[in-house]
């Protein structure tokens, strides 16, 4: 259980202030909500949760993490239910935001709001903390006039559109520290450690096996080219940082995630998600499904599929239906996935059959990054023991040989 430090506003707007005790930071919040506190800050009190919650919850260099927008848009979307005016929200929230690029995003929406712009445009002019869908729903939200309700659907929304990717990055951390670690071990051994046996073993005079032979081959090249070795590493890591920036580089990775065994299939499901996530909550918010399908394009981060969504797009605007598009993409479209959009356009239900795809997906991703986790750890003790193995056997064998001929 821990603490966190929390102020905010009761039902007649009074500031409130105190602590919370719960498990985890958002336990705290729903907690706090339940109780009529609209919350315009929270943080955990002693320092591991502060660490924690660094890593977690926040960007890096003073940006604006996901998270910061969930607890933003459930603060907008209590106040406006409050009735409190939309210059007066802005303020308000701006004036209790902890990180300085937020408070100076949320002041320049009120500045722009006093003179006269709307909401959504105000938001525009600050795409790095609200997206471009962001904008698009809050205009329909304006447009409703429905914002507390929209407010609240962006911030469920946020939470489980990252929730998935969120828990793919997690699974993968531990196997990853294990990779590095068995690395930088397997090097210090190889360039430390065997040129001082592979000396003892050499002076011997005896014959060596074969796989002894590589092993210090392999260290005598690691020792001798190491340092060109990493250095070309580098350069070759920036590089191909710098080409998969372009829009060749990016159609290349996009069709290079797609291309991997297994995970491949797991970035196919990801991608329909996200598309069915997002084109469900725009189009039930009465936003037209050529705007829906343009942002959606914008925010799927695969250029495969954003050009097959753009197609689609031009497909819409020429009177064809988005299935007739998909159809013809059955490596990336699943032939069920057609046929269900199908079914939307013709009963005119699409929404809701989207809001039951994304589901279906998100069932289907969350059983397949499982698997993945659970395939991974086993192949890794594999690995790891295979390479300790070899490594040994080639250092001890030759050692033990030597006694015994003593």
């Amino acid at each position: 259980m821990s603490e966190f430090k929390y102020e905010g506003l009761d039902q007649t707007g009074k500031p409130q202030s105190g602590t919370a005790n719960a498990p985890t930071q958002d336990a705290a919040v729903e907690a706090l909500q339940r109780r009529g506190l609209t919350l315009t800050s929270i943080s955990p009190i002693n320092q591991d949760n502060n660490v924690r919650a660094l890593l977690n919850n926040t960007s890096f260099f003073g940006g604006v993490s996901n998270r910061d927008v969930v607890l933003l848009s459930r603060q907008l979307a209590t106040l406006f239910e409050a009735q409190v005016s939309a210059l007066r929200v802005f303020r308000l929230l701006a004036e209790q935001a902890e990180k300085p690029f937020l408070r100076k995003a949320l002041t320049d929406v009120g500045d722009d709001l006093q003179s006269g712009d709307s909401i959504s445009k105000a938001l525009a002019k600050h795409p790095k903390v609200f997206s471009d869908f962001y904008v698009n729903m809050v205009r329909a939200g304006e447009e409703s006039g429905k914002l507390d309700q929209t407010f609240l659907f962006l911030a469920d929304y946020i939470d489980r559109s990252y929730e998935l990717t969120g828990k793919a990055r997690n699974a993968l951390i531990y196997p990853a520290f294990i990779m590095v670690t068995f690395v930088a071990v397997m090097t210090l051994m190889l360039t430390v450690v065997i040129p001082k046996i592979g000396s003892i073993l050499e002076g011997d005079g005896q014959q060596l096996p074969l796989f002894t032979q590589i092993i210090l081959s392999f260290s005598a090249f690691l020792t001798d080219y190491g340092i060109f070795i990493l250095i070309a590493l580098i350069v070759g890591g920036y590089f191909l940082y710098r080409y998969a920036q372009t829009p060749t580089g990016k159609l290349a990775m996009s069709r290079f995630k797609l291309s991997i065994p297994y995970v491949g299939e797991l970035y196919r499901k990801l991608y329909l998600s996200r598309f069915a996530d997002n084109m469900h909550v725009m189009l039930t918010s009465g936003i037209s499904a050529v705007r829906s399908l343009e942002v959606t394009s914008s925010v799927i981060e695969n250029q495969i599929y954003e050009g097959i969504i753009l197609e689609a797009l031009e497909g819409v605007k020429a009177g064809r239906s988005i299935s007739e598009t998909f159809s013809h993409y059955p490596q990336e479209i699943p032939s069920i996935m057609v046929q269900m959009l199908k079914i939307g356009e013709e009963t005119g239900e699409l929404g809701n059959i989207l809001q039951r795809m994304a589901k279906f997906y998100n069932r289907e991703v969350n059983a397949a990054v499982d698997t993945l986790v659970s395939l991974i750890e086993p192949a890794l003790i594999v690995a790891l023991a295979l390479g300790v193995g070899f490594l040994l056997a080639a250092v001890l064998l030759p050692i033990y040989n030597s006694t015994a001929n003593i």
